[in-house]
């Protein structure tokens, strides 16, 4: 198979943090981390480019590395460090050093993944290596300058910033734009992702979490990715739906205890679901590996 072009690696990268192998999305992720957080850019670029590159050193299959799957994670890695850790060649080496064990991770996800019990792998890698990279003695990053917001009513801007999140950005608009995204190019899956961003709110009001962390979309931002990731197996509404409720209390168990959840509740919660649905109903086919 011929190898894709690098770009459209590069922006699959990208998408594929959403779950969408397409590129023209990715690109708008792309512009929107430069316009929102460019000091994490440059991470994010790099990562980009590091994931499939050490990808096809390691030979693992061409599909996968068309299709995206090893660059999400890297870019993910590259979001993160930068914004725990100024700027400096430390830094740069250890972002290509966590892309290169975030694709021998995920290398070992997708094969165990495939020959067991073909549960997908989503984005475990890079909460793996999140857990353990921020404990390195750097220098710590200068808080990011803040956004401009547009003036949003308080509902609409914690529903937007949901989406943003995932990739680190507060500002409501980017997350309305990547809303916006995957309406285009999965409208029922971005509905039900939708739902997961919405539906945490009333629930924060009536279990009195505080105010700050309603507004700030981290709340919503794994109940959504859950939603979007379980809508996109299938019509069947029970799956997204348990999936969001899922991830918010695993997200709360989490915060309760101290631990960075990051993407894990997105992950676990996705993970019951679909393990449930094999205990339910054992000839019922496996989930597809596209995607995180």
């Amino acid at each position: 198979m011929r190898p894709l072009p690098l770009l459209t690696l590069w922006l699959r990268g990208f998408s594929q943090v959403f779950l969408q192998p397409a590129p023209l999305f990715g690109l708008l992720c792309l512009a929107l981390i430069g316009a929102c957080a460019p000091t994490l850019l440059p991470g994010a670029l790099l990562g980009a480019s590091a994931g499939p590159a050490f990808a096809r050193l390691l030979r693992c299959r061409q599909a996968d590395i068309d299709d995206g799957l090893y660059g999400y994670n890297a870019v993910l890695i590259g979001l993160l460090l930068p914004l725990k850790f100024a700027w400096s060649p430390l830094l740069v080496a250890l972002v290509l050093f966590a892309s290169l064990a975030s694709v021998a991770l995920q290398r070992l996800l997708l094969r165990a993944s495939r020959r067991r019990h073909g549960l997908p792998p989503y984005t475990l890698a890079f909460v793996l290596l999140g857990w353990a990279l921020p404990a390195l003695p750097l220098q710590p990053a200068a808080p990011l300058a803040g956004l401009a917001d547009l003036p949003l009513p308080a509902f609409l801007a914690a529903t937007a910033r949901a989406f943003g999140q995932v990739i680190f950005l507060d500002a409501p608009p980017a997350g309305a734009l990547i809303f916006l995204g995957l309406l285009l190019g999965a409208p029922r899956a971005a509905t039900w992702a939708l739902f997961g961003a919405v539906m945490v709110l009333p629930v924060a009001v009536f279990a009195g979490i505080p105010q700050d962390a309603v507004q700030s979309g981290l709340l919503g931002m794994n109940s959504a990715l859950a939603a979007l990731a379980l809508a996109l197996r299938g019509p069947a509404p029970f799956a997204p739906l348990a999936g969001a409720v899922l991830a918010l209390l695993l997200q709360q168990a989490m915060a309760a205890l101290g631990i960075p959840f990051m993407t894990a509740p997105f992950i676990f919660a996705c993970l019951l679901v679909l393990l449930g649905e094999r205990l339910l109903h054992p000839t019922s086919r496996r989930a597809p590996l596209a995607g995180n």
